[in-house]
């Protein structure tokens, strides 16, 4: 892809990642809400099928990260990119998650100051730790998925990402076959670490980016993979989430090819650049809004109205005021070391 083609394809792909955080947002302030809180009257309008926009965050992420490696020449380059990426904004969202739940209240969901500082970790889930914000469970998964490419780009064989991917859908098929056939439970640390159910999501954008980034050079082998990971899912999922996924990835596809368009207006765009803080600081918070603003009277519509604004404004400005900020000082200051090295 040429640099400005490649732009708008990425532009594309991006605003796909704010509707699919946007989706989870209103998953969560219309089904999940009433599931979790029991408020009456429901709302008129229910996103019960929001949740899905994390497998379209997971699609994305096999595309991006394996995009990013590809172009990746040192090693501590992808390592910043990264770091910078994901924590400056994650930290906050901690702090500001803590601070305003704590002060509207939120029944059952609260922790303490010992637990938000282990949440800092992004592995807290793995000793246990509970959640500032339910929604930080999927980024020990990307963190998994980063940390596993990453692997694989330091040994120098990203050449083999096809076969890795073949190996790992096998063994997640292993896993449902030993239990449902043979009542066997195979070691699930093994099963989180190697995140083996969501490992044909990942595939899925690996295999897209493939075929997009390569044309008619890309050869069988990220079709094969495709086909795998939907036949995977077809045997050890609900069979329509098979479906979905290929919706999804083809859905994917299109943005990452330049046939979508519309991903280009303007409101689409800019929603994907807020698409992080968005998706870090909306459920705990939101819940809180919502709690209160019904105490004092507001009918469930309005509410959901209210705290989605509310939601899509403090995104805005975590990405203005803090997001952006911190990781152009931190790429700055690692590409003055490097200049000075």
């Amino acid at each position: 892809m040429t640099a400005a083609t490649g732009t708008r394809r990425l532009v594309e792909v991006d605003a796909l990642r704010g509707i699919a955080a946007l989706s989870v947002v209103l998953f969560h302030y219309t089904t999940r809400f009433n599931e979790l809180f029991g408020e009456l009257p429901l709302p008129m309008l229910s996103f019960a099928h929001g949740h899905l926009g994390v497998n379209l965050f997971f699609i994305i992420s096999g595309f991006v990260i394996f995009m990013t490696l590809e172009r990746t020449l040192r090693p501590m380059d992808f390592v910043i990119s990264r770091f910078s990426r994901l924590f400056p904004a994650y930290w906050f969202a901690i702090l500001l998650t803590f601070l305003i739940t704590h002060a509207l209240g939120l029944p059952g969901k609260l922790v303490g100051v010992g637990t938000a500082v282990g949440n800092m970790l992004m592995f807290h889930g793995v000793f246990g730790m509970a959640h500032v914000d339910g929604v930080y469970w999927t980024l020990e998964v990307e963190l998994l998925f980063y940390c596993g490419m990453f692997l694989l780009y330091r040994v120098q064989r990203l050449d083999l990402v096809n076969k890795v991917l073949l190996a790992m859908l096998l063994l997640r098929v292993g896993y449902f076959i030993s239990e449902r056939v043979f009542g066997v439970d195979l070691p699930w640390m093994i099963f989180r670490f190697l995140i083996l159910r969501y490992i044909p999501w990942f595939a899925i954008g690996i295999s897209i980016y493939q075929l997009v980034s390569r044309g008619d050079t890309a050869g069988w082998a990220p079709l094969v993979t495709i086909f795998c990971a939907l036949a995977t899912l077809l045997l050890v999922e609900p069979p329509v989430l098979a479906l979905i996924a290929a919706a999804l990835g083809a859905l994917v596809y299109l943005a990452a090819s330049g046939r979508a368009p519309v991903l280009r207006i303007g409101p689409l765009v800019w929603l994907g650049s807020i698409s992080y803080p968005l998706y870090l600081l909306h459920e705990n918070i939101g819940w809180s809004m919502q709690l209160r603003l019904r105490a004092y009277g507001l009918d469930p519509d309005q509410t959901v109205v209210v705290v989605v604004l509310f939601s899509l404004g403090l995104a805005w400005a975590v990405t203005a005021w803090i997001e952006q900020p911190a990781m152009r000082w931190i790429r700055q200051a690692y590409g003055r070391r490097r200049a000075l090295a």
